[in-house]
């Protein structure tokens, strides 16, 4: 029996049948200590928050040069408690990372999206044109409206065309706070990188085998995958344009989402706009 349990149980035998704390806690085979502890605060309270600070400040810092900083500062702590802490409050950091990366998440979780612009989704599609020639194309997706922004089919992209892209949308609509992507090396590389350096968008990596990392774009693909690249026999790279296009208007204008209450994506945009102006 829990002890929670055992204190509720135990609580009512002591109005129900008049009896002593003592006597109930014998009915229950409850110790008598249980009934009256009390919780006390984290007597490393402070330490654990100061640890965290540094942390955040030196991401790329391990426990032990921390507890060097801690020492320096004159807490009295050892390194074992300092391990602890630090793998209590999972500030581990890779092993390994790429070099020249300056907007990558450090340490902390996905924080919850809370509105529209704040966090897009990218990713690389391929297809074929009728004779066999292929062409790729750049999936871009709003997280919170599930808005398809861009679909720009060429035979070819690389990693500048990608910025192009990017900067193409943020006259429209203004620059996001992340961007979710894969590994891929027209992501993972340096032009793209100080172009989030640069407009002060942090670079959302997925780790390497995990999908559902950014699962919005996989969903997105997978539907633009069913209903368009496969249901469509693309005659130029032009022809394959302005079906995926045609795509894409639909989807965002006349397709409706469970996820969003049944709205379209646009309209539920629409909708958090007008919620946003209201407040």
């Amino acid at each position: 029996m829990r002890p929670a349990i055992r204190l509720e149980v135990l609580g009512h035998l002591q109005v129900a049948y008049g009896i002593s704390e003592r006597r109930a806690c014998q009915a229950i085979c409850f110790g008598r200590s249980s009934p009256r502890y009390t919780k006390r605060p984290d007597p490393q309270g402070a330490l654990r928050m100061r640890l965290k600070e540094l942390a955040a400040a030196r991401v790329r810092y391990g426990y032990r040069r921390l507890h060097i900083l801690l020492r320096w500062e004159g807490w009295a702590v050892n390194h074992k408690r300092t391990e602890r802490i630090y793998r209590d409050e999972e500030l581990s950091i890779r092993s390994k990372l790429p070099k020249r990366k300056r907007s990558w998440r450090y340490r902390q979780g996905r924080p919850a999206i809370g509105g529209p612009n704040e966090v897009w989704a990218m990713d690389f599609m391929s297809d074929r044109i009728f004779d066999g020639r292929p062409f790729r194309f750049l999936t871009v997706v709003d997280c919170h409206t599930r808005e398809a922004l861009s679909l720009t089919p060429r035979a070819n992209f690389r990693a500048f065309q990608v910025t192009e892209a990017l900067d193409a949308l943020v006259k429209l609509r203004g620059r996001p706070k992340s961007l979710r992507v894969d590994n891929g090396p027209e992501f993972a590389g340096r032009m793209l990188d100080q172009w989030a350096y640069l407009n002060g968008v942090e670079i959302d990596f997925s780790r390497p085998g995990k999908p559902t990392d950014n699962a919005y774009i996989e969903s997105f693909n997978g539907r633009l995958r069913a209903e368009c690249l496969n249901a469509s026999w693309f005659l130029s790279l032009a022809d394959a344009r302005d079906r995926i296009e045609e795509w894409r208007c639909h989807d965002n204008e006349d397709r409706s989402h469970t996820a969003l209450g049944g709205l379209t994506p646009r309209a539920f945009a629409d909708q958090a706009v007008t919620a946003r102006e209201l407040a």
